[in-house]
């Protein structure tokens, strides 16, 4: 049974820090590309960031650059990634998902495998 399970979301203020995790387990997920989307309330589900297999590359969107950093243990049986966010603002807030594929981020439409998601609210 393929699974991401997303936690380490939560209410922060602004110039706060949060670190997401991604509980990837059922698949051969440290082959796959990870990746980190936010939807806010009213708008698409972007991408925030972005890790290949073995952690060699990595994608920022231009708003998070700087400020976030993406990682990934590729363990046994469960690969994990994490998303770690300093000098968080109101508008980072949203439902943070992670993602899988086989692909890298550049090849749409993205995302063999998701999870359910975690709220992050930045309060200003």
């Amino acid at each position: 049974q393929v699974q991401l399970v997303e936690s380490g979301g939560g209410l922060v203020q602004n110039g706060g820090s949060l670190r997401l995790s991604c509980a990837a387990s059922g698949r051969t997920f440290s082959t796959y590309t990870m990746g980190w989307f936010r939807q806010a309330p009213g708008k698409e589900r972007d991408l925030v960031a972005a890790i290949n297999w073995n952690g060699g590359s990595t994608y920022y969107a231009d708003s998070v650059k700087g400020r976030f950093t993406i990682s990934r243990d590729n363990g046994k049986n469960t690969v994990r990634v994490y998303l770690r966010m300093n000098s968080l603002k109101p508008e980072d807030t949203g439902l943070y998902y992670c993602a899988a594929d086989r692909s890298w981020v550049t090849v749409t439409p993205w995302g063999d495998y998701w999870g359910q998601g975690t709220q992050v609210t930045v309060s200003s």
